[in-house]
């Protein structure tokens, strides 16, 4: 589960977590390699790995200066429809100013994500604007859309380069506006079809964020990303993600993804036992 990818595996996530100039050479335009076929294939495996999902995740958050700051969290996920419709809880416990707070998504694969956020503190359920989605995902370099993953329709691809273990592939926004970057370059692993880094470039060509995947494990026969990175180029700073106790096909209740659960959230399925 990831962090996201909080979570597809946690992040997902996520893990997306995790889609990134150079033009198509002869050899690619001609190649009969699908390009939307394989990001389509690392979508599923990023975010959409078994029925549903759940994980604890760490964040360790290091601004420009070196301080540090630490985000625990449980995810949740349930899918409704492999590469398409999603349900999403965070749930956080560490530290004490994020205690109780919840982040809920549904995610849509024709329309724009519903994203809600919890403040315990205020009692208020926060509604996350499209345009929200790209900035900060409490306190950390990971965005919001890291967490849930971007829409793949969103952008355009160009294979850039087939290496022996993996594909390298060129994002670029179909609408330019609504983002912050330019494009970007994303490495999937052919066997595991996992994004392993993300490279993010400005509109003057910079590199200024980078996503990494950092170890892959199998669990429950599943590849899954356990630790990921997010680094601000640019300013510095970087944020750690890793996940534990990660568990597929739990069969999670519908009711579980619902707003009654930001202000009550489901005990029984956030204990964990192994």
């Amino acid at each position: 589960m990831q962090f996201i990818s909080t979570v597809k595996k946690a992040l997902a996530l996520s893990t997306g977590i995790y889609l990134s100039s150079l033009a198509l050479s002869p050899v690619y335009a001609q190649s009969d390699i699908d390009v939307r076929k394989i990001v389509k294939e690392s979508e599923l495996a990023s975010y959409y790995a078994g029925d549903d999902g759940r994980s604890m995740a760490r964040m360790v958050i290091v601004d420009a200066n070196g301080n540090s700051q630490i985000r625990q969290f449980i995810i949740l996920r349930k899918d409704i429809e492999d590469g398409k419709d999603q349900e999403l809880m965070v749930f956080f416990s560490r530290p004490a100013d994020v205690r109780d707070t919840v982040f809920r998504v549904v995610k849509h694969t024709q329309t724009d994500d519903d994203r809600w956020l919890y403040l315990p503190g205020l009692d208020l359920v926060k509604r996350i604007s499209a345009g929200d989605k790209r900035t900060s995902f409490v306190g950390s370099h990971f965005f919001y859309e890291d967490v849930s993953g971007r829409n793949t329709e969103l952008d355009d691809y160009e294979l850039v380069e087939e290496l022996e273990s993996s594909y390298r592939i060129k994002g670029t926004p179909k609408d330019p506006a609504t983002v912050e970057f330019d494009h970007y370059f994303v490495n999937i692993d052919k066997a595991t079809k996992i994004p392993l880094e993300v490279d993010f470039y400005d509109s003057k060509d910079r590199l200024y964020r980078k996503v990494s995947a950092v170890k892959v494990e199998e669990i429950e026969g599943i590849p899954t990303v356990v630790h990921s990175r997010v680094e601000d180029v640019l300013n510095g700073g970087a944020t750690e993600m890793q996940f534990r106790f990660v568990d597929y096909n739990l069969g999670l209740p519908n009711d579980i993804f619902s707003e009654r659960s930001l202000r009550t959230p489901p005990r029984d399925w956030l204990r964990i036992t192994n």
